[in-house]
């Protein structure tokens, strides 16, 4: 039985692995394949959250010692992130039946989403760290062939989103070199090392490097933004997204519960010092974007700082609401960027300052992306407002439970910075809403028709996970967040929130606007057209811009500074760290300039240096 294990791995990786060698003219194939090998893995993965935990080993290499064996194993942690690891996989199969129009190599494509489903599924469940990287790296391959899909100009975002991710994969194989130094095993299950001492704390601090890098946390954020613009969005919503989250927020959560045992509060200082200035930074960036994609992006960094805030507190509800997050996170996230996508496809552009008025011509998707927009501002009854909450409970009983660790005497600077986020997120989305949905419809959007059906299941499947899980979140807590972090149902939250009742009172308010609304229609009321001073202006003339409403942030003294600097990418580690790159290389270039007198020069110097170090003759 335990074998059931290898199918969601191997079967995906296998099939993507020969799709990158079909024609990619085989259009129907490649997706109907796609598809049912998606559904096939989601079958099993539910198979797999109904057994008992399952282990599984197969020897591969033994030298003397060292001994490497593909050790799979399932609990219920692992279990309840490849249910819905796998159940995207399925949505976003079926959304790219009708993509056409977005990506160039369809067998690269289909063959990178299969790969990205496999090797999400062999890092959920491996119990051996060598091949948790490995899988690893393949999750990391499928990104930039994936990013690379959406033609030209995604050429670059794909290089860099690789070289920053390759970057961490680097901090990812360092960080396992030293846990098994300090454990003398690879094996996750049996590893128990203290997170403290010099080589305890780089070795957790390196792992946490991998894990924000892959969940898209501030400073090593700047792969995502770019690869929102130019990937098509339906990469966006299966890889960064939901996947690259769940594995990043995953590997987080077993370094601070199974591998490490955090005995330094100045790393949990160090995580919510992450967690919160991921939130608001990258927020007040998105606010003033004017690609959706890229607003989107940002606010996928901004929601990632709930999760590792959460993660920080080390509190039972704190953590609950971390993973919680993860997974709310990837539902109206998912749902925002499919959205995006139906959007672009039927209007031909992602550009906010190009759309609006399309709430009539797209009723589905905008129903979907208000119900999403909802849920990630954290507005109740929606999801995001649950495990928002659960964060904020976190932070509190950090801050007075009267611990001595660091982190609690920030605890009111995290609390405000998770409620300021959750303001300037509705706010930003707000803009969102009425630049593409609500404001006046442009002229050469006239004839946008919805989005194709099987783009619209997905999305309406996605914005009622994100009710279900608002006004009935004790059903996910019971069956899914509780029982992977072994927590008794019913001890965590210490508020109370009875999102039946209050979502009962929303809605018998909105009927009553509703009534009010009509009895006031039903009198003798006179319509007439907009006073423009006896001018006739034109449609597109008097439209007004959801993009103009927050110029004055950008403007505001002090900030309008910052902003000048991160457009310019003076934050960006990547490009900062190709300038320095590039000055060294320059450097050595001059100093291998050909000419036999410098030569020589260097040769004295250096051999100075040796006589001053060596023979002690200063």
């Amino acid at each position: 039985m335990a074998k059931i294990l290898l199918i969601p791995i191997f079967v995906p990786i296998v099939a993507g692995f020969l799709f990158l060698f079909v024609p990619g003219k085989l259009r129907g194939p490649l997706k109907t394949a796609s598809l049912l090998i998606s559904l096939l893995a989601f079958g099993v993965a539910i198979k797999i959250f109904g057994l008992s935990e399952l282990e599984y080993a197969w020897p591969i290499l033994r030298i003397d010692e060292l001994q490497l064996d593909l050790l799979l194993v399932s609990n219920n942690l692992r279990n309840f992130i490849l249910l819905f690891a796998m159940g995207f996989g399925v949505l976003i199969s079926l959304y790219s039946l009708k993509i056409d129009r977005e990506i160039t190599q369809f067998n690269i494509y289909f063959g990178s989403m299969l790969l990205a489903i496999g090797g999400s599924a062999g890092i959920l469940l491996s119990n051996h760290l060598v091949f948790m990287l490995i899988f690893w790296e393949i999750a990391t391959l499928s990104l930039y062939l994936l990013i690379t899909t959406g033609g030209e100009d995604s050429r670059f975002a794909a290089t860099k989103s690789f070289a920053m991710i390759g970057a961490s994969d680097g901090a990812f194989l360092l960080g396992i070199a030293m846990v098994w130094v300090l454990s003398g095993t690879f094996v996750i299950s049996d590893i128990s090392v203290p997170a403290s001492g010099g080589l305890g704390i780089t070795a957790f601090l390196l792992l946490m490097t991998a894990a924000i890098t892959k969940a898209g946390a501030m400073p090593l954020h700047t792969w995502l933004p770019d690869s929102g613009e130019h990937a098509p969005a339906s990469v966006m919503a299966i890889l960064p997204a939901a996947l690259d989250k769940l594995l990043g927020i995953f590997l987080l959560v077993i370094m601070v519960r199974e591998i490490f045992i955090l005995q330094s509060g100045a790393l949990q200082l160090v995580l919510g010092v992450i967690g919160a200035a991921t939130i608001i930074i990258a927020v007040m960036i998105a606010m003033v974007q004017h690609n959706v994609k890229k607003l989107l992006s940002y606010h996928a960094i901004s929601q990632v700082g709930y999760m590792i805030l959460g993660i920080a507190t080390m509190t039972p509800v704190g953590i609950a609401g971390g993973v919680f997050h993860m997974l709310n996170h990837a539902i109206y996230k998912c749902c925002l960027f499919l959205c995006g996508g139906a959007v672009q496809r039927a209007s031909g552009t992602a550009e906010l300052d190009e759309l609006g008025g399309l709430g009539n011509k797209m009723p589905w998707t905008f129903g979907a992306c208000l119900i999403a927009s909802l849920s990630i501002s954290g507005v109740p009854p929606f999801n995001g407002f649950v495990s928002k909450w659960m964060v904020y409970q976190g932070i509190i009983e950090t801050g007075t439970s009267g611990a001595a660790a660091p982190v609690s005497s920030f605890w009111l600077i995290f609390l405000i910075t998770a409620m300021f986020g959750s303001a300037l997120t509705l706010a930003s989305f707000v803009k969102i809403i009425h630049s593409i949905f609500l404001s006046r419809l442009p002229s050469d959007k006239q004839s946008v028709r919805e989005a194709p059906a099987v783009m619209i299941v997905p999305m309406v499947i996605l914005a009622i996970l994100c009710v279900i899980f608002g006004v009935f979140y004790t059903i996910p807590l019971k069956f899914f967040i509780y029982p992977a972090l072994d927590i008794e149902p019913g001890t965590a939250i210490f508020g109370t929130w009875d999102s039946v009742m209050a979502t009962s009172l929303l809605l018998l308010g909105f009927v009553l606007g509703g009534v009010i609304v009509l009895f006031a229609l039903a009198k003798n009321v006179r319509t007439v057209p907009t006073w423009t001073c006896g001018e006739v202006q034109d449609n597109d003339d008097i439209i007004v811009p959801g993009t103009g409403f927050y110029k004055t942030i950008s403007n505001m003294g002090g900030l309008k500074g910052l902003y000048k600097l991160q457009e310019r990418r003076c934050f960006d580690l990547y490009d900062q760290g190709g300038k320095v790159g590039a000055a060294v290389s320059g450097i050595l270039k001059w100093l291998h300039s050909g000419l036999l007198p410098m030569y020589l020069t260097w040769v004295i110097m250096g051999f100075l240096i040796v006589l001053i170090a060596v023979c002690n003759i200063w």
